[in-house]
């Protein structure tokens, strides 16, 4: 029976086959049963709207779990950025595993960086966040840009460049490293020009939380840092009361004295789309020890920034 093999939940885009394919290999070598991939199309996958007009939280993550709910599948491989910050009673978050590269990136005509596009370039993105820390990063630089709102998969986005529509386009590193096409990049976004989305180069492994055996086996996938710091960012993403398709950004760094990671330190942003007005924050400490420690780090930054008129520049806030 143990040889059975185990049903992966994934959504079909290439990313997410790519994701789940190195999820798959894994799991398969700390279980030592095989892993079979079970394509599910979610609502963000075929819906051609604007993130922010069909809700942004949870479009490509609903019919997955609907699927591990229903026992069509046995786990489910999610990017974390796109989880809502509320955790069904239901439904476990088994692993998350070592994070990649959180940052953004840009891919640009002509081999240019983010500081070398012509004036009036045209740079294409899905994300309010994205489009808030570039417009806000141009208008202190004295860059002339224009932000573009775009969906679509890696593929149709990285097209638009080089059919000339636009002048770049901006992703995730992870993703593109996942996918392998990372040596397509032209610019690596500091995090100082732009902070990722809660959760960004992060994965999410999930499955019910009857299935004690399953959680123990997939833990130990578990990379203990990631999960502390991409709690730290969803519980300020949450305490801000925003969906993952508003204008947040927030990073946890796990700051290092030589071999020993001793202090954590965790900033968020909240902006306008047309960057005319952001607040930006930091704190920084000792590395939350438990999952509450690494939500009340996330709520205190949440409440200064709240103080500072943060909640004022999200525009739709989440229902």
């Amino acid at each position: 029976m143990t040889d059975k093999a185990l049903r992966l939940g994934t959504r079909r885009s290439r990313l997410a086959m790519a994701q789940s394919g190195q999820v798959a290999d894994a799991v398969s070598q700390v279980t030592g049963r095989p892993v079979e991939l079970v394509e599910i199309t979610t609502y963000g996958d075929v819906s051609r709207e604007h993130l922010s007009q069909i809700g942004g939280t949870g479009v490509f993550v609903t019919a997955l779990r609907d699927a591990l709910v229903r026992g069509e599948v046995d786990f489910a491989v999610h990017s974390l950025k796109d989880l809502p910050t509320t955790q069904p009673e239901d439904l476990v978050l088994a692993a998350v595993p070592v994070r990649e590269d959180p940052r953004d990136v840009i891919v640009a005509r002509d081999a240019l960086k983010f500081t070398d596009l012509p004036r009036g370039a045209r740079i294409g993105t899905g994300s309010p966040r994205r489009m808030a820390q570039l417009n806000a990063y141009a208008r202190a630089h004295g860059l002339d840009i224009e932000t573009v709102p775009i969906r679509g998969n890696v593929d149709t986005r990285i097209r638009y460049v080089h059919d000339g529509e636009l002048d770049a386009v901006v992703l995730a590193a992870a993703g593109l490293s996942r996918i392998g096409r990372i040596d397509e990049v032209t610019d690596f976004l500091s995090i100082d020009t732009v902070l990722p989305a809660p959760g960004q180069g992060a994965l999410a492994i999930e499955c019910v939380a009857s299935d004690a055996h399953l959680i123990a086996a997939l833990g130990e996938l578990d990379d203990p840092n990631t999960r502390i710091a991409v709690t730290a960012e969803r519980s300020l993403l949450a305490a801000l009361e925003a969906g993952c398709s508003a204008p947040v950004g927030a990073l946890a760094d796990l700051l290092a004295d030589g071999q020993i990671v001793n202090e954590m330190r965790l900033r968020g942003v909240v902006g306008t789309t047309d960057g005319t007005r952001m607040v930006q924050l930091s704190t920084t400490g000792p590395v939350p020890e438990t999952h509450d420690g690494a939500m009340a780090l996330g709520r205190e930054l949440a409440a200064e920034m709240l103080a500072q008129g943060a909640a004022g520049l999200m525009g739709e806030r989440a229902q």
